[in-house]
């Protein structure tokens, strides 16, 4: 576990990545760690010193709980990529009418960072903090707007969504974790004091005001295997792929377009993707292509995708997955889709092997949905029923099917 710090010591304590500030006992929002740790208030997502209005923030504190299933907050230890939603989240207000004026201020930030580097001074540090248990937070390091991964036109985006069949704005922003390490509490102090370059400040934000360079902290992976766990949606979501396992579990060619779409809307660089006829497949659920490099003279792969729509309990095992990798093609590459997980001696086996299989699971499809902002079980089974209704016949034969399990007829 990570070193945590005692919350009697928060005051003068530097913030370094991935440890744990505890917070307190007395059983109120004074308990908050993060107003003990630094001047920004002990509630919201938005925590800030300084007025957004007056456009004079010093410092800022995004907190998130990633507990949200309607704004799913994203971070990406791997890549140092983090989404966070804005602070509109419900209908009857302006894009940015928020109270705490979250949402001014991602517009604001987001301009200053596209321009010179005197703009680009204007925009305050950026602390990411994020729920861990209890009052308890961890540390997630120095954020700047943007990515390098994105076009600037992806940075900061407006989407649109209903609740009450009211339909409102609300931002999904883009930010880059840096590579540091620790903020210093003499930094903090500097930035404070209006004085963010001083010579406390790191390497990373200095070089990123100075040029807009991203030095992001990318942490691969050290073993590319997911559990059983890692691979299921938590247990909020299990509902989610729940409804979808219950709408195809009878009926898997609709499944396979299914897959395909999720598959194709996991990567900007799936090109094409068709699902093939049941009777001329060669056991290949789906075939499609895959873009590498520029669009003007890209490189394309082929990849051959399988989809089973198995029970949450339910693992795919290691003669599943051979039977994909025996029919792929030379210079071809796999892709899986499960509403279940892939067993730890499959999943062992094809790393291990380097098999060129993609899998996604349960979990992958439950996020595909939520980026989709299906995360009411009223607009999902509408969704699921519009996009990939089920014939009635197939219907009425699984249930004919469950009756005559219970209950042989009498000829049986």
């Amino acid at each position: 576990m990570p070193e945590s710090v005692f919350f009697a010591d928060l005051e003068t304590a530097d913030l370094v990545l991935d440890r744990i500030y505890e917070g307190g006992s007395k059983g109120n929002v004074g308990d908050d760690p993060i107003g003990r740790l630094l001047p920004v208030g002990n509630q919201g997502g938005f925590r800030f010193q300084g007025s957004v209005d007056k456009q004079d923030v010093r410092l800022v504190v995004l907190y998130t709980s990633g507990e949200e299933t309607d704004w799913p907050d994203h971070f990406d230890p791997t890549t140092g990529d983090f989404t966070y939603y804005g602070d509109n989240r419900k209908p009857g207000r302006g894009l940015h009418e928020t109270q705490r004026k979250g949402n001014l201020f991602l517009r604001d930030i987001f301009d200053w960072s596209r321009g010179d580097a005197a703009e680009r001074e204007a925009v305050p540090p950026l602390l990411l903090f994020q729920k861990s248990s209890r009052r308890d937070v961890v540390f997630r390091g120095l954020l700047v707007p943007g990515s390098p991964r994105l076009e600037s036109d992806e940075e900061l985006v407006a989407v649109w969504r209903t609740t009450w069949d009211r339909r409102f704005q609300n931002y999904r922003a883009h930010f880059t974790v840096l590579d540091t390490p620790v903020v210093t509490r003499t930094w903090i102090g500097q930035v404070l004091a209006r004085d963010p370059l001083g010579d406390a400040c790191p390497p990373e934000w200095r070089a990123w005001v100075k040029s807009r360079s991203y030095r992001a902290l990318e942490a691969p992976r050290t073993m590319a295997i997911r559990t059983k766990d890692e691979q299921l949606p938590p247990s909020g979501d299990l509902w989610i792929l729940s409804t979808i396992y219950r709408h195809f579990s009878h009926d898997p060619i609709q499944f396979e377009h299914f897959a395909a779409s999720v598959w194709a809307r996991s990567d900007n660089n799936v090109e094409a993707v068709e699902v093939t006829r049941p009777s001329r497949d060669g056991g290949r659920d789906a075939l499609g292509t895959y873009r590498l490099g520029p669009a003007a003279d890209p490189v394309r792969l082929q990849f051959a995708l399988e989809a089973k729509c198995y029970a949450l309990d339910t693992g795919i095992g290691v003669k599943m997955i051979s039977r994909l990798i025996s029919r792929l093609k030379h210079r071809e590459f796999g892709v899986f889709v499960t509403t279940s997980y892939i067993n730890q001696q499959a999943y062992t086996e094809i790393r291990e092997d380097q098999h060129p299989v993609v899998f996604i699971t349960g979990r992958d499809i439950v996020e595909s949905m939520k980026r989709r902002s299906l995360t009411r079980p009223e607009a999902l089974e509408a969704f699921l029923r519009t996009e990939y209704p089920i014939e009635r016949s197939v219907v009425e034969a699984a249930l004919q099917e469950h009756l005559f399990a219970k209950k042989p007829p009498p000829n049986a």
